[in-house]
């Protein structure tokens, strides 16, 4: 069965993260200002817990991507990044 291509309906999934992560941006920002109500506060606390899970989701799929791309013989070998072992080089 063939994949779907994305379409102008289905953002890639980093064009998603990007949205995503700019309207949690831009939620904090209004918080921040402190002229919201306490209901119109919850309610972008809300949003803003709905819009960092997607960002976070986002960046767990893309490391398992890389972790595949990295290894597709034996993707159960690889390792999260920040389980690797430090070969002494600054980044």
């Amino acid at each position: 069965m063939p994949k779907k291509a994305a379409t102008a309906d289905t953002p890639s999934p980093v064009a998603d993260f990007e949205n995503a992560l700019g309207q949690l941006e831009r939620l904090v920002e209004k918080m921040e200002g402190g002229e919201m109500s306490l209901e119109e506060s919850l309610g972008a606390y809300e949003r803003g817990v709905g819009l960092y899970r997607r960002c976070q989701q986002a960046l767990e799929d893309a490391e398992l991507r890389v972790r595949l791309l990295s290894d597709p013989a034996a993707p159960e070998r690889a390792q999260p990044f920040a389980d690797l072992p430090d070969d002494g080089r600054d980044a």
